[in-house]
């Protein structure tokens, strides 16, 4: 399986295995990080599943939709590296895949 390195919002750091096939949110949701609201369950639309992602992996990663750009425009924390992890299919090819639980807005 496909370990995801997730770093919650104090900087702690947990390597979790995840399955292909679940979306980076269903992935930190299903291992107890709390913190990733994730409120409307994946459906984009809202961004309280809004993560950092390590810039070596931005090119492995789909594109942006319109719909998760102008959710992510909402935040405060929106930074080069944002995303929402429900709109981020987890693959073997992400294996090692680092993100940062953004700053609550």
């Amino acid at each position: 399986m496909p370990k995801l390195i997730v770093v919650t919002r104090e900087g702690t750091e947990q390597a979790v295995e995840g399955e292909a096939g679940l979306s980076v949110m269903e992935v930190i949701r299903d291992h107890g990080f709390d913190e990733l609201l994730a409120l409307c369950g994946g459906c984009c639309s809202c961004a309280t599943c809004h993560i950092h992602v390590d810039p070596a992996f931005a090119d492995k990663l789909p594109p942006m939709s319109e719909d998760e750009n102008d959710l992510l425009d909402s935040s405060d924390h929106r930074t080069d590296q944002s995303r929402l992890s429900c709109q981020i299919p987890f693959a073997e090819e992400l294996d090692g895949l680092r993100v940062t639980i953004a700053p609550e807005d």
